[in-house]
């Protein structure tokens, strides 16, 4: 029988640019068909730009690998019209649990408040997620879009110039060159693209191993992450349970350091682990295994001329907590509109640079999270250990203790408030709707908020709006005008207004807040325009 990780999803053709003499300039060539460079070239067919996809592979990706998608990374896919896909055969989960020896400590609610389209998280394979990419791929090709998404094609050499970049790609049919403006690199932890460049990673790698089982098996655990310290099953380490579609389970155990890999990967080894954890009565079937180490590593920099790193290529960080294809989703996100703005003329080259300040900003962000969950998981010392246990044991009983267990701090979006981008704060409004934040979602009478916003400019106005609906604002602004005494359930007050009458949010094509203010002012929408697209503000003329 076959399966869907034999089955070419793009597979190898022959194409016009391996015929020419002179080599195809391509406006944007993307190395790797993951989930980041995927949605990164769905976000450019929307837009219209030009937009090539090379990758050695032809299928989705072997195993689970990312299981865990966060709600903000489901609004980005959302924008890219492939979100409810995602949610349908995905599992949703709000609830964890965090256990100690063999009891309960807590549990916790990621998302406590309504009005909101989407849950905090679903579990979904990422061969499931890369599956509804292609799809969205093939819909934007038969409708038309300069998309190309070519299998079997290996680059083997790039040559950064001034103004492009050279490409040697390998196929069954021999090498042939292309160009690009820009190549954006999402061709994984292991990037061929960035030793090829003579780069690397700075950062710390972790000496504890941990194993990933994924089990394919029916049982009525609960819809729920469940983490243990130092369980029976698992004495002194650590271990994770969550559920996937298809009645998968993914099932992580700390190995400790000093162990022959290859050793324990293999089924005699891992399905006594597997029955310690389950008991003897659950019947179960090993999909993958794989074995590895924490990571909290980045490129220094993950732009270098016009070559750019996205994802796994330009940082890495421990599974735990979700952070590793959420936060590169968001690379893609920040990065696609940006490409976009500079090849339509509409922004300079400079809005490129605040790719390399936000993202990698993110990145230290998630970086900082992943390493205090790393320690707090593997204690390195008695003092750490006696530490972690006293905290487990006191949250059992009293709240305080609670915030200082760290299983994994779960995924959360960046709030871009240090960005050259991001324009001062002149109201005081609620925090998470600063400027720099993404735009938190909002049910109103007939949609949410999120779908109204879309891949531009937006002039969110809130019981206010412009003199003559914005007959000073840049066409290139959308404006969209709100009344709160529209939304009964307060929710719009709420998360933007605060104890403010009224508001006037400048958003972003990422759905992120560039400025605000408590008033429409036609001269400061334009300096906070000109500022996101890294241009020099200036008087409104």
């Amino acid at each position: 029988m076959t399966s869907i990780f034999d089955t070419p999803l793009y597979a190898y053709a022959r194409h016009a640019d391996q015929e020419t003499k002179t080599p195809r300039r391509h406006p944007v060539v993307i190395i790797g068909a993951g989930p980041v460079g995927l949605a990164l070239a769905v976000d450019l067919a929307q837009k219209g730009v030009e937009t090539l996809v090379l990758d050695d592979n032809d299928k989705v990706s072997l195993g689970s690998r990312a299981i865990c998608f966060s709600k903000r990374t489901l609004e980005i896919a959302d924008r890219l019209s492939f979100g409810q896909t995602l949610v349908d055969k995905g599992v949703q989960w709000n609830l964890g649990k965090v256990f100690f020896n063999d009891r309960k400590v807590y549990e916790f609610d990621l998302q406590a408040e309504d009005g909101h389209r989407r849950p905090a998280f679903i579990n979904l394979q990422q061969y499931y997620f890369e599956i509804a990419l292609v799809d969205r791929i093939r819909a934007l090709q038969q409708n038309g879009a300069p998309l190309d998404l070519r299998g079997g094609s290996k680059v083997i050499d790039v040559t950064p110039k001034a103004d492009h970049v050279t490409l040697q790609v390998d196929t069954p049919h021999g090498i042939y060159t292309l160009e690009a403006d820009w190549l954006i690199a999402c061709d994984g932890a292991a990037s061929p693209v960035r030793h090829a460049l003579g780069l690397d990673f700075v950062g710390r790698v972790f000496e504890d191993n941990f194993l990933i089982a994924d089990v394919v098996m029916d049982a009525d655990f609960p819809v729920e992450r469940w983490f243990w310290f130092d369980p029976p099953f698992n004495k002194n380490q650590s271990a994770l349970l969550h559920k996937q579609p298809d009645n998968v389970w993914r099932i992580d155990l700390q190995l400790g350091r000093d162990i022959d890999r290859e050793a324990e990967k293999k089924p005699e080894n891992v399905i006594p682990r597997l029955k310690a954890m389950l008991g003897d009565d659950i019947n179960f079937q090993l999909e993958w295994v794989s074995i590895y180490t924490f990571q909290c590593r980045r490129m220094e920099n993950f732009c270098h001329g016009r070559v750019i790193f996205a994802g796994d290529s330009a940082h890495q960080v421990s599974p735990f907590g979700a952070r590793g294809a959420n936060s590169g989703v968001q690379d893609a996100d920040n990065l696609g509109w940006k490409l976009h703005a500079v090849l339509d003329g509409s922004a300079p080259e400079a809005l490129i640079d605040s790719y390399d300040d936000e993202r990698i900003f993110a990145a230290e962000e998630n970086l900082k999270n992943s390493a205090r969950s790393t320690d707090f998981i593997t204690p390195k010392s008695h003092a750490s250990r006696v530490f972690r246990d006293a905290v487990l044991t006191l949250a059992e009983q009293y709240s305080f203790a609670r915030p200082l267990v760290n299983s994994g701090r779960l995924s959360l979006p960046c709030f871009y408030h240090t960005s050259p981008l991001t324009s001062p704060d002149t109201m005081s409004g609620p925090g998470r709707s600063r400027p720099g934040a993404p735009c938190p979602d909002v049910w109103l009478s007939d949609g949410y908020l999120l779908q109204y916003l879309g891949n531009h400019f937006t002039l969110l106005c809130i019981n206010t709006a412009p003199p003559a609906l914005g007959g000073d604002i840049d066409p290139a602004i959308t404006i969209l005008c709100l009344h709160t005494k529209d939304n009964p359930s307060g929710a719009l007050q709420t998360r933007y207004l605060g104890t403010v009458p009224s508001a006037v949010y400048l958003i972003r094509p990422d759905q992120h807040i560039t400025a605000r203010w408590p008033d429409f002012d036609a001269t400061a929408v334009h300096r906070a325009h000109r500022r996101a697209l890294a241009r020099k503000p200036k008087t409104w003329s």
